[in-house]
């Protein structure tokens, strides 16, 4: 079972079946959305650069096709970058990427199971970034701890968890009932749990992320959130997004919303809809997702 992390969240959480999902077919809207995030991570990024010193190894645990490794090589020149996932196709993309960049020479990849495959790594790691792939794995304490023994001392684990759900229109549409995007939040957070309930070896957690930073033998050393803001009118490539996003919404949830928000829902898929997210000039990108950092010490 492959472990990815980049457009589950907000897109409904109905790829957690690996066994139907072809990750390749799944790979330009992963980083359709990784290169939208870009200003987000590279912020990130530089608050991890102001708060450590020049890490020689990152690992990106959970990469998928590579554009957030390739940002750290970018960020940190003196690194060497290990993008880590379970798709080895998904890899081929980030080797890619990283020739395309200019950046290969520092660029290596590892396929296999989380955390697992981690013991094949030849070098501690001073940064371990995992981007919303924990809540993949079935028991978070355990992958954590295994994690957390894949740092030097010193190291940094980065954890991007939680954050805020993405905002891309008015509360009020002009049609349909006012608040769409908070029920479909709401379906996600329940899509959300049955995907966690059903990884194997699945371990329910209060998700207090430092808490469990700590009970990996880890020292906090900081939370902060980071914003994506592209307001209207946005570009085209959100408003691509935006409605990749709302179509596989559609297909996985769309049997759980009420005949009124389903209606909705087509209308503003609808290309020829003057009404829909392909022409609306009141589209926009508003996420926020948030990263703790804790260090080992011993």
């Amino acid at each position: 079972m492959a472990h990815h992390h980049h457009a589950d969240h907000e897109a409904g959480h109905h790829h957690h079946d690996h066994t139907d999902v072809d990750w390749n077919e799944m790979a330009p809207l992963l980083e359709t959305e990784a290169e939208l995030f870009t200003p987000l991570y590279e912020h990130a990024m530089a608050w991890l650069a102001k708060r450590q010193t020049e890490p020689g190894l990152i690992v990106d645990v959970g990469s998928g096709p590579g554009v957030v490794a390739c940002l750290f090589a970018d960020t940190f020149p003196g690194a060497r970058i290990v993008a880590v996932d379970g798709s080895a196709p998904l890899l081929e993309r980030a080797r890619g990427r990283a020739e395309r960049l200019g950046v290969a020479d520092r660029f290596d990849t590892l396929a296999g199971e989380l955390p697992d495959v981690l013991d094949d790594l030849d070098y501690p790691a001073d940064l371990l970034w995992a981007g919303r792939s924990l809540h993949h794995l079935g028991d978070q304490r355990a992958a954590l701890a295994a994690f957390a023994a894949r740092l030097t001392h010193g190291g940094t684990l980065a954890l991007q968890e939680g954050g805020l759900p993405a905002r891309f229109l008015p509360r009020d549409l002009g049609f349909g009932r006012p608040g769409l995007q908070a029920r479909l939040d709401a379906l996600e957070q329940e899509r959300f749990a049955a995907m966690r309930a059903d990884l194997p070896g699945s371990v329910a957690e209060t998700e207090d992320w430092p808490a469990l930073l700590t009970s990996a033998g880890l020292r906090p050393t900081g939370t902060r959130t980071f914003l994506l803001d592209l307001p209207a009118p946005t570009t085209d490539r959100a408003r691509a997004y935006v409605v990749a996003f709302l179509t596989r919404i559609r297909e996985g949830l769309g049997d759980h919303l009420d005949a009124d928000d389903r209606a909705t829902l087509d209308r503003l898929l609808d290309p020829d809809d003057k009404a829909s997210v392909h022409h609306r000039p009141d589209v926009f990108v508003l996420a926020a997702r948030t990263v703790y950092t804790a260090v080992r010490t011993k």
